[in-house]
């Protein structure tokens, strides 16, 4: 049995990076936890020397599509008593060096949610998942959890809750994470300020057929 801390940094947070460790911990049926810090990911892994071997090879050659690991610093810790592996709350410091992960464009998956009439982020503009989406531009601080972004006064409803807390949900810790029940919303303005009660995007795009100028905000607002 071996007990081993490893401290990741690179591109980490914010990128489906801690669902992955935790479901590749359990796949190698190894204990611990994994925790976002203010340089990186803090993984503590306990289980046969073998498994932790393997689990180290997946870091390297499984990686979410968004990841990139820059360095791995690796500590031999005492065995202990515990069993099951889960994803800690963030720890916070005074110096932050953690990287920033950048905006990305939306997923063919999340594409296909938003042209899916049965699927509740039907024509919804801001749907996400762990691999896509807004990143740097809604963060305020490090580490990368929803309270450090502009995503924190929106409460996630039941169903993106249930996502959020699914392992097996591409969504899962998806810090963005919204629909159009309790994520933010779009709309349209005319120059003068008053808003636009037709569908924005179909208003817009006869506006801009039309000669008219468009000014749109990013999702990071």
């Amino acid at each position: 049995m071996t007990r081993r801390e490893l401290l990741v940094s690179g591109i980490v947070q914010g990128v489906g990076f801690r669902p992955f460790v935790y479901r590749t911990a359990l796949f190698h049926q190894l204990s611990g936890s994994v925790r976002n810090t203010p340089e990186g990911v803090l993984i503590d892994l306990q289980g046969s020397a073998q498994a932790i071997t393997a689990f180290e090879a997946s870091l390297q050659n499984d990686l979410p599509p968004l990841a990139r690991i820059d360095t791995i610093h690796r500590r031999e810790l005492s065995v202990e008593e515990r069993s099951g592996f889960h994803i800690d709350h963030s720890t916070s410091a005074e110096e932050k060096s953690a990287f920033l992960p950048p905006d990305t464009a939306v997923c063919p998956a999340c594409l296909a949610d938003m042209h899916n009439p049965k699927s509740r982020f039907y024509r919804y503009p801001f749907t996400t998942c762990t691999d896509c989406g807004p990143r740097y531009t809604i963060i305020r601080t490090v580490p990368y959890d929803r309270p450090n972004t502009s995503m924190a006064p929106f409460t996630m409803c039941p169903e993106c809750q249930r996502d959020y807390n699914d392992p097996a949900s591409r969504r899962y810790h998806a810090q963005p994470l919204a629909c159009p029940a309790c994520g933010p919303k779009l709309w349209l303005k005319e120059a003068s300020g008053a808003v636009i009660t037709d569908d924005p995007i179909t208003h817009a795009a006869n506006l801009l057929r039309s000669g008219k100028i468009v000014a749109i905000k990013g999702l990071g607002g």
